[in-house]
């Protein structure tokens, strides 16, 4: 954890937050030891913050309900997921109506039918996100329409997922199955790429040089992060270890082992 004063100057400065769920707030169901106080103290302190998440399984209403019955009360405001941001960035290609086929759940497919767009397995685009009911035919029919000139859209990279069962295979596992199978790599919405930060910053209302992305990994949260010039807090409770960040050529600008160690941090640097 870095507590110098230059740590402490870098906190001091943030305003608002943008913050993964997957690995910082819970692992599967069960909740990470101090993420109801952390979320307690930005609502206590006025800080602006949003929930991004890469993960596009579930609406923002169930992540409301997920957060609740582990004691974290939020806004459904709070959230913002790749799958919201994929129906905003397909908003830009693609009028209301259009075909998509869709690998994932109830998160995508609500989130693309809200924006008026028809799922279907005869499609123009392909948006793929995290599907824990894959088969073979949802694999064979996305290929096939890929191979035939469907756009091919990933709401997020994740090749694994942290869960109370361990680490398992996340969407960028199943990306990998159709860019092998078709030659063909998605265009990626979610963490690192820029377009997921665009669309939290705008929703955030603050500047970037005042907010920081709190998460898990560092080949999203934190490259992400510093790709849109944000201060990147690195939480160790995730998929990142002390021996990854040791080796990895991405860097965090400091370092926590949870929210709990962070939220207090933050608060000691806010009212010094």
């Amino acid at each position: 954890m870095q507590t110098d004063k230059m740590g402490f100057d870098r906190l001091r400065s943030i305003k608002g937050f943008l913050i993964d769920m997957d690995g910082v707030l819970y692992r599967g169901s069960e909740p990470i030891p101090g993420a109801e106080e952390f979320i307690g103290s930005l609502k206590q302190e006025g800080a602006p913050f949003l929930l991004l998440t890469n993960n596009s399984t579930r609406t923002p209403a169930q992540y409301l309900a997920k957060l609740a019955r582990m004691g974290i009360e939020v806004e459904e405001s709070h959230i913002f997921t790749s799958a919201q941001a994929a129906a905003l960035y397909l908003e830009r290609m693609a009028p209301p109506g259009a075909k998509v086929y869709i690998i994932g759940e109830e998160g995508l497919r609500v989130a693309l039918e809200e924006k008026g767009y028809l799922i279907t397995d005869d499609a123009d685009f392909v948006v793929v996100g995290l599907d824990t009911r894959l088969t073979y035919d949802k694999l064979k029919t996305a290929a096939l329409l890929i191979r035939g000139g469907a756009k091919f859209i990933g709401t997020n990279p994740d090749k694994t997922v942290p869960s109370e069962e361990g680490i398992i295979p996340g969407n960028g596992a199943i990306l990998a199955a159709l860019e092998a199978a078709t030659g063909i790599a998605p265009a990626i919405v979610g963490k690192p790429e820029s377009i997921i930060f665009e669309l939290a910053l705008d929703r955030l209302g603050v500047g970037k040089g005042e907010v920081a992305i709190v998460g898990d990994r560092l080949e999203t949260d934190v490259l992400g992060g510093h790709r849109a010039s944000l201060t990147t807090i690195l939480v160790l409770s995730g998929i990142a270890s002390w021996e990854e960040l040791a080796s990895s050529p991405v860097k965090p600008d400091l370092v926590f082992e949870d929210v709990a160690h962070l939220g207090r941090a933050w608060l000691k640097a806010r009212r010094r």
